[in-house]
């Protein structure tokens, strides 16, 4: 019982400092101990000690991101400072009018995302054209990472056919394909875009209407008024990163990101070369973000760690794999609770699948259905505010606070994904 009450003490607690603004790099070593104290674990003593099991988290994600958080960070900043993203953000403001500037940035994140670029990394690509866009639509910059946020990890993230790790997952341990029910997939999809849409339409009207208008700060780029570069020049990057990732997913894996990258920032280079103002400050700046992005994620990286090795978490585990009635239903609360708990959604599946795929497909559950269940449901209550993706860009890529920015974030990504959680379980339930 006190090991139940210190894991979820101290997610509570997390989710709490997180939103209050606290320092990660405390806030998450502090609550995984708690939890670590709570459960029993040695502090510095012993094989699953708290030291070395948090650490082994924080340090697992650095070494198997950082490559590419560098590289996307670079990309971004080299966007920035040679006014490609201005560009780009101008052309579309001149083409399609200010009134679908947030449109503009949402189908750009789906594209990429749906493309095979880690999410991490459409932030980082992604970030300076939204903020060019919602300079020179004036709309308040607080709902810039909600549109990241919303293109990026809920109606193509999980959708059949993403090359995302959170649809691939379910392969392995059902048999199945990425475009595993395609169907209900696709009017779930729509649903969710066409829904959050409206949604964060209505949020930014009602701000709008409240007085909010963009306001600068003192980290936006200072690049003086100078020529810029065609717009074009700023989508070949963005292109040549999305077919290197698209064609080298599936032979190279997690590795195609790092070449997409790299051949994204070196063609960026090569192409906007003489537009950059200040390339020495721009990699600085870019390298340093990058290292505050990656850290952050990991801090919070270590916190689940920690988590999953508690008695708590496994007695969890069980009974949410073993609830009782519906089996899609079953399966549906197992994955997000676990993916709460951990603040991942592929971690929310690679826990919960091998356990709850061999049970429900025993009873005969159809595997193309609770694929795509599982996916669907793996990218809902992973985004509360400790989730690593969040904390990256509210804090690291867009410089905002959780209290003025993950409010509209959490509606896109918690609420919209697990209302499309509940219209899959009523198609399949139906037809």
């Amino acid at each position: 019982m006190l090991s139940l009450i210190g894991l979820i003490g101290g997610l509570f607690l997390l989710i709490v400092l997180t939103i209050k603004g606290m320092n990660l790099f405390v806030a998450a070593p502090l609550c995984a101990l708690i939890v670590a104290l709570t459960s029993g674990l040695p502090v510095f003593i012993g094989d699953t000690n708290f030291v070395e099991t948090y650490m082994s988290g924080f340090a697992g994600f650095v070494a198997n991101w950082f490559f590419m958080f560098l590289l996307g960070s670079l990309f971004g900043k080299f966007m920035e400072d040679t006014g490609a993203a201005d560009a780009v953000a101008k052309a579309i403001i001149g083409r399609l009018g200010k009134q679908h500037a947030v449109a503009a940035v949402v189908i750009a994140c789906a594209i990429l995302t749906y493309g095979g670029v880690s999410v991490f990394v459409v932030a980082f690509s992604v970030y300076p054209m939204a903020l060019s866009l919602f300079k020179d639509a004036d709309l308040p910059r607080r709902f810039i990472p909600a549109a990241l946020a919303f293109g990026s990890v809920t109606f193509t993230m999980t959708s059949a056919g993403s090359p995302e790790i959170q649809n691939w997952i379910p392969i392995k341990y059902l048999g199945t394909s990425p475009f595993a029910a395609w169907e209900v997939s696709l009017v779930v999809a729509i649903f969710m875009a066409t829904l959050g849409f409206w949604w964060i339409k209505k949020m930014m009207n009602k701000a709008l209407a409240a007085g909010e208008r963009f306001e600068a700060k003192d980290h936006d780029p200072k690049i003086p008024e100078r020529d810029y570069p065609h717009w074009i020049t700023g989508l070949i990057p963005l292109l040549v990163v999305l077919v290197l990732s698209f064609t080298f997913h599936e032979s190279l894996q997690q590795m195609a990101l790092i070449v997409a990258l790299g051949g994204g920032v070196l063609t960026l280079m090569v192409i906007n070369f003489k537009y950059f103002h200040n390339l020495t400050a721009a990699v600085g700046v870019g390298t340093t973000g990058a290292l505050i992005a990656i850290g952050n994620t990991a801090a919070v990286v270590g916190f689940g760690t920690i988590a999953k090795s508690t008695e708590a978490f496994q007695a969890a585990v069980e009974v949410m794999t073993q609830i009782p009635g519906n089996e899609l239903i079953g399966a549906a609360i197992a994955v997000s609770v676990i993916a709460g708990l951990t603040g991942s959604a592929s971690g929310g599946q690679a826990i919960a699948l091998p356990l709850v795929g061999p049970h429900y497909m025993d009873q005969g559950v159809d595997p193309e259905q609770l694929h795509r269940i599982v996916s669907i449901s793996s990218g809902a209550l992973d985004s509360l505010p400790h989730n690593g993706y969040v904390v990256t860009t509210i804090r690291a890529i867009c410089h905002e606070t959780h209290q003025r920015a993950y409010w509209a974030v959490g509606a896109l990504t918690v609420v919209i994904p697990l209302i499309g959680l509940c219209l899959a379980i009523a198609l399949f339930t139906i037809f």
